[in-house]
């Protein structure tokens, strides 16, 4: 098993500052990292508990190996580790009556999530003797009660407690919060290594393009995109290709009224599935001219979903893409 910061990518500012920190074995007791979804601020704050935990650690850094970075490392659907000093707080993560609760956190990180896994252990010493660390997703979702009665805690940590905060909207937290952290920001990733991770995840040239367009710098996005059932789509997808070939304008004209009546993400997730409905065409006919022109109105419908992310009006994109479409 890798040590879980060697795989971190795309990330040399945030690689750098956690680095210097455990090689001059001066980890700030919490930490806020802030940077969109899908950049690797979760693999970061895992990597620096790991670090943080490892029974033999190689100058400063996890060994990847030993038993307490292997059960450091997160597993299954909720992504949790089985290491009992690495915690994870995130809304609706546990079920009510794990944290003292007589309904489940719909809206907020409750104070009683914070109670029941930070408060309760704040005195006491890390069950293996190493490092505490608290790993906070979505922390803006920390409702006022939870982050006032974790401000004290953050402030003044238990020797060998560390704190680490992810969010994607860190303006969103309290002052108090955001003062008490040191905040390492992670950016967008390039479309180039968004295009390694998505081949190295077996996804074709067609749909790796697809997914780009969607992904604004996220990994998280993209796979979203290729992941999102096309079901429910098929009749707008239906009247995508009959507006192409028709005749007349008319038909086009008919999509783009359609699409004024869907918000962005809807009209996003609708070009998406006509997307996928060109590339499989064009990879059906591949090496052909059939082929080569729904290539090219594949390459229309990804520009017109970059347009969307750009704050275009749904019907306004949708009248241009289909038009220009009609015209390849």
């Amino acid at each position: 098993m890798t040590a879980l910061l060697q795989t971190l990518r795309g990330q040399p500012v945030a690689t750098r500052v956690l680095e210097r920190a455990l090689t001059d074995g001066h980890v700030h007791h919490a930490y806020l990292f802030d940077g969109p979804p899908g950049v690797g601020k979760e693999l970061a704050a895992f990597g620096l508990a790991q670090a943080l935990v490892c029974a033999e650690p190689v100058a400063h850094f996890a060994c990847g190996t030993c038993s307490p970075c292997k059960r450091a490392v997160p597993r299954g659907e909720k992504r949790l580790p089985v290491h009992p000093d690495v915690v994870v707080l995130e809304r609706s993560l546990y079920e009510a009556a794990q944290i003292g609760r007589k309904s489940p956190e719909t809206q907020d990180i409750s104070v009683d999530q914070v109670r029941t896994l930070v408060l309760a252990r704040a005195a006491f010493r890390a069950h293996e003797d190493r490092a505490k660390v608290f790993i906070l997703r979505g922390a803006e979702e920390l409702s006022a009660s939870a982050a006032n009665a974790l401000l004290k805690t953050l402030e003044e940590p238990m020797r060998g407690t560390f704190f680490i905060l992810l969010s994607a909207q860190a303006d969103a937290l309290l002052a108090t919060i955001r003062s008490r952290t040191q905040r390492v920001r992670f950016g967008a990733l390039s479309d180039e290594l968004l295009s390694e991770l998505l081949a190295e995840r077996g996804i074709d040239p067609e749909a790796r393009a697809l997914a780009l367009a969607a992904a604004k710098g996220s990994i998280e996005l993209a796979l979203n995109a290729l992941k999102q059932d096309a079901a429910g789509y098929e009749l707008f997808v239906d009247g995508a290709i009959e507006a192409v070939l028709a005749p007349s304008f008319a038909a086009a004209l008919s999509v783009g009224e359609e699409m004024k009546r869907l918000n962005r993400d809807d009209a996003i997730a609708t070009l998406l599935a006509v997307g996928r409905k060109f590339a499989a065409t064009a990879k059906e006919h591949a090496n052909t001219q059939v082929g080569d022109l729904w290539a090219r109105r594949f390459a229309l419908v990804e520009q017109a979903i970059s347009a969307l992310h750009g704050n275009g009006s749904p019907q306004l994109v949708g009248e241009a893409l289909f038009s220009r479409l009609r015209r390849t």
